[in-house]
This record gives structure tokens, sequence and C-alpha cells, in this order.
């Protein structure tokens, strides 16, 4: 029997791998080792219940006592804060889904990784803020890591058997958000619902803004350089409004292939899940004819000034990176908060990557979780601080 264990339980992603397992067997087919969740400790309880798990966790100490109740009976362990996340990470599974959320997802991804497990990576923050530490630990270790972010799973099932001096370069669609289509004018007075709302993907609320924002592109592409190696004039990002398509691989011989799929995880979710295997999924089946048309455009980069951003963080390189993921999630806190308007993220960002280059260090990669930590503190004060914060 395969032991798993969910990191971020409770989110989006950990709902979808949740529903797989259940649907797989349950606790009849597969050992939890752990769960781990945030605020939703009815919910946490419920499924760490259902799944049988030695273990669950929520983020929050406060919320112990809450969770000890949600569980009494049931002999599963309960115990909070981030150390105890980092604790359940560490402990041995087969499978481990880091789904948390933000750059809370790095210190318990890198314990999966130094116990040499097989880490589902849905936190794209994790090589985004320490790419080369991550990839260096996991190459140290024998440790594997299964993309699970539905482009970069796409990629890697693209890539299966290909070698790699036949690539010419990768495409990653982006279904432009809840925005796509207003009126450059109209953005600065978007609200916080109106970005909540995405046209095709059921997500939590911050990656839904990130996806309005399009900084979760930019984090993607990022996150392709550092796990593919490719270079990045060889990514580019297209505007594909219905989500069919979630990636493309372009190579030397002038042919292109492409992954297809209906716009639900728990595609990318189940092929990490089997690897190196194939299993059936209750996914929806693709029916081309009835979706009538695929259609695509150019990136508009005034309307997406994130995507610009990437590609300077990525021919910077160092510690840019961790800068531009903190501040990516303080300006959405801040946004969140109503502190600045939608378009004012973008620059808050900026602010935080100019700010950081002129601190020492800025041109070397973090070496450690530590340092990455450091930089990840200084970019949230530099973005917090920004002139347009109100």
């Amino acid at each position: 029997m395969r032991s798993v264990t969910i990191l971020g339980a409770t989110g989006s992603v950990g709902e979808s791998a949740f529903d797989l397992l259940m649907r797989a067997g349950g606790p009849e087919a597969w050992r939890t080792v752990a769960l781990t969740g945030g605020r939703n400790i009815a919910r946490l309880a419920e499924m760490a219940k259902a799944l049988r798990a030695e273990l669950a966790v929520t983020a929050y100490p406060e919320l112990l006592a809450d969770l000890r109740q949600a569980l009494q009976g049931s002999g599963i362990a309960a115990s909070a804060g981030a150390a105890a996340i980092d604790e359940a990470a560490a402990r041995p599974s087969d499978w481990t889904l880091s789904a948390i959320v933000g750059a809370a997802g790095l210190a318990p991804g890198l314990q999966v990784l130094e116990r040499g497990g097989t880490l589902a990576l849905a936190n794209k923050e994790t090589l985004v803020a320490a790419g080369r530490l991550v990839m260096t630990t996991a190459e140290r270790t024998k440790a594997r890591i299964l993309p699970v972010d539905s482009e970069h799973s796409a990629i890697f099932q693209l890539l299966d058997a290909e070698s790699s001096s036949s690539v010419e370069g990768v495409t990653i669609t982006a279904s432009g958000g809840a925005f796509r289509d207003w009126p450059l004018e109209k953005l600065p007075f978007a609200t916080v619902a109106e970005a909540s709302c995405h046209p095709n993907w059921a997500m939590g609320q911050r990656i839904t803004v990130d996806s309005a924002s399009m900084f979760n592109k930019a984090l993607e592409v990022i996150e392709a350089r550092e796990f593919f190696g490719t270079e990045p004039d060889r990514i580019k990002v297209v505007i594909h409004p219905q989500s069919i398509i979630h990636a493309m691989v372009s190579f030397t011989d002038g042919s292109s292939v492409a992954h297809l799929g209906m716009p639900d995880m728990r595609h990318a979710i189940g092929y990490a899940l089997n690897w190196p295997e194939r299993a059936p999924l209750p996914v929806a089946r693709l029916d081309l004819v009835a979706l009538g048309q695929l259609t695509f455009r150019a990136p508009d980069e005034i309307r997406w000034p994130a995507l610009r951003l990437a590609r300077e963080v990525i021919a910077t390189g160092g510690a840019a990176g961790a800068v531009l993921n903190a501040a990516k999630e303080q300006a959405l806190d801040d946004f969140l908060a109503g502190r600045i308007r939608f378009t004012d993220m973008a620059a808050a960002v900026e602010h935080a990557l100019d700010h950081a280059a002129g601190e020492a260090g800025f041109t070397q990669s973090p070496a450690d979780l530590q340092t990455a930590l450091a930089w990840d503190g200084l970019a949230r004060r530099a973005a917090h601080s920004w002139k347009g914060a109100a």
C-alpha cells in the first residue's frame, strides 16, 4: 500500500487530490501519513478521518485545541504551526503533494526533498523563490519532483522520451483571467470581487486574482526555466481563453505537440499520483466538436506587466525570483485589504525589485533556506512601503 501526504489539503488543489484518493479506494488503498491545512478545521478533520490519516496539522497554533476537539476519538494525532508542518513533510511517505499557497510551501517542500521523497509540486513559488537550491537538493538526495501545475505537467508529459537537443521551445497558455477583455482604462478600478471570478478554473481567491493580474503566469514562466532548463527566449506565453491546450512543445524538425484536456486540476494531480503509469481519472472527456473552436492571441504586456517582470527576473537571476515572489504576495495582500488598486500590484513588485537590486548578494542565488527567507522578508517590507500604498 502506497503512503501519501497532502500539504495544503483544504485548498482547491488539495481538495482535488482528496477526491482522487477517495475515488481510488480511500483508506483501503492508500496509507495517509499526514494532512495539513489552514483555518478550515472542520474540513481538515473530516478529510483526515475519511482517509484515516496518522496526523493532521493546522498552520495556526491558536486553532490546535479546535483541531484536537474535531478529531477526538479518531486516534489521529494533531499538531499546529509552521514547525509542525515541516515535521509532517519530513515523515517518510511515498508521495507528497505540496499544495500550500505561497512561499510558505518552500520549507516543507525542502523537507520532502531532504529525505529523498517524491514531491508532487503544485506550489510554483518553491521553484521561483529558490529554484537552484531546490533542484540541487533533489539532485543530491536523489529525490524526484513531479510538476502538478497544469502547464508544467503538460510540458513534462510532452517531453517524455524526447531528447532535450530536439526541443526548440515551449509555449505556456493563459486564459487571461477575469480582465482579459476589459478596457485598459477600467482596470485601475477593478474590485476584489471582480478579480476573484475566474472564467474557466475553480481555484482559491489568491490564485484567481493572480490569474487576473497574470502574476501566476509570470511565476510559471520562471518555474519553467528552473524546472526544465529552457532558455527564456524559448518560453512563450499565449492567451488561450478556452483553457483546453495547457502547453505546447515545438521541436527542431518544425513540428509541435500540444497537451489538451478540460480545465480540471485532477488531470495533473492524477498524472503525478499514478506516474509513471496512467490510470483512469474521473474527469470530463474532451469533445472538440462540442467546443467548436479554440482561439489564441498574443499577451498585451501593457495590460499584464507581470510578464515583463518575469523576463527581467530571469535575466537578472540571483535572488530576483525570491524577491518577485514575496513582493507579489505582499502586493496581493495589500490589494485584497483595499490599500492599493489592482494595477498598483505590478508597480509595488517593481519597486521591491529595484530596492533589492541595491542590496549586497542580490546577484547570488539563495544557497539555503535562511537566505531565501531573508530576501522574502526584505521584499515584503519594500513592496508594502511602496509610495502608492494608502
